[in-house]
């Protein structure tokens, strides 16, 4: 089992070969937002790897070398699904064998969502919602908690298939992007500290104490946003792509449609006619844009439509200090651009 070693208190303890040094679990994850989570848990003991470059992303992407080493060091991975990152799945099996893979998409008690059709909405979509084992489970438990980049540079070159698999999002299947639900993370804080404790029963209260502190703080925001949003119902916004049902179900702030553009790549003239016409139909009051796609995309569709196009909502804490508290920033991040389209 690789391990790391805690950093000691003083050196005459580093000096002391008799002494037994503790130890924590080597652990890697996958996307800024579950690294946020992880080092909420692990606290001083330790960091994560995460072994996607912040910014880049998760749907298609090339490890560096130090990155696979990571990757093959770790004794635990933590990552949202196979569905987020189906490439993942097959660097794990070549360098990770040996470690404990946890797939939080599948730990019990998490929400799970279904893409919506079409790059337009119906206004109320909680019917979206799968009637999964592990979302019924937990229902009222969530109840109670809280009323994708395709950029690479040089280093990073996205899979063959990235930009055929980002046309596909919003046509069906399970939409992975579930961290985007705090009560999702909330669940996850638990699950993660159960896995570390289990690797590291030395450290197992450690673990458990952080995880409850996360707990409590995102019980904390949720509560807080759900309040402050309560009062914004009804704003009427599109997004870039199908990646914030999660947030959108949790706040009851519903999106009208998403543009679901691949990587520049062009919308056709169906699709512009299509969300034109959902902006009339609705009375639209913004666009949000994601900072890694080309503005001129955004513009090209909502050209002279009055509609605003200059707040940023992305799923992964694009520029956000990389750290505990990155997760927690991402989703008031996620509200201020809501409450700024209100009063648009």
């Amino acid at each position: 089992m690789r391990h790391r070693l805690l950093p000691s208190l003083s050196l005459p303890l580093m000096l002391a070969p008799a002494l037994a040094v503790a130890e924590v679990p080597s652990v890697a994850v996958d996307i800024p937002p579950v690294h946020s989570l992880v080092a909420r848990v692990m606290g001083e003991l330790g960091s994560p790897d995460l072994v996607i470059q912040s910014g880049a992303s998760p749907h298609g992407y090339s490890m560096r070398p130090s990155e696979a080493r990571a990757l093959s060091d770790a004794d635990v991975v933590f990552f949202v699904s196979d569905e987020l990152t189906p490439w993942l799945a097959k660097a794990r099996a070549s360098l990770a064998a040996d470690a404990d893979a946890v797939e939080l998409m599948e730990v019990p008690g998490t929400l799970h969502l279904t893409y919506r059709s079409g790059p337009t909405f119906e206004a109320h979509h909680h019917a979206d919602e799968a009637s999964s084992a592990h979302g019924e489970a937990q229902g009222e438990e969530h109840d109670k908690h809280g009323g994708h980049d395709e950029h690479h540079d040089g280093d990073h070159e996205a899979h063959a298939d990235d930009d055929e698999h980002h046309d596909e999002h919003g046509h069906d299947g399970e939409n992975p992007h579930g961290w985007l639900d705090p009560v999702n993370a909330h669940t996850w804080l638990g699950a993660i500290a159960e896995s570390l404790a289990a690797q590291d029963p030395e450290h197992a209260a450690t673990y458990r104490s952080n995880a409850r502190a996360g707990q409590q703080e995102l019980e904390a925001l949720t509560e807080s946003l759900s309040a402050r949003l309560a009062q914004v119902q009804g704003t009427r916004y599109i997004v870039f792509h199908d990646a914030y049902q999660y947030f959108e179900h949790r706040f009851d702030v519903p999106a009208s449609g998403a543009i679901s553009l691949g990587d520049a790549s062009t919308p056709s003239p169906a699709r512009v006619k299509e969300i034109q016409a959902r902006v009339k139909q609705d009375d639209i009051q913004c666009v949000f844009r994601e900072p890694q796609y080309n503005p001129a995309l955004i513009e090209s569709v909502f050209e002279g439509t009055g509609v605003k196009t200059s707040i940023v909502f992305e799923p992964l804490g694009v520029g956000l200090p990389l750290g505990e508290t990155l997760y927690p920033q991402l989703i008031e991040r996620l509200g201020q651009g809501i409450l700024r389209c209100a009063d648009a």
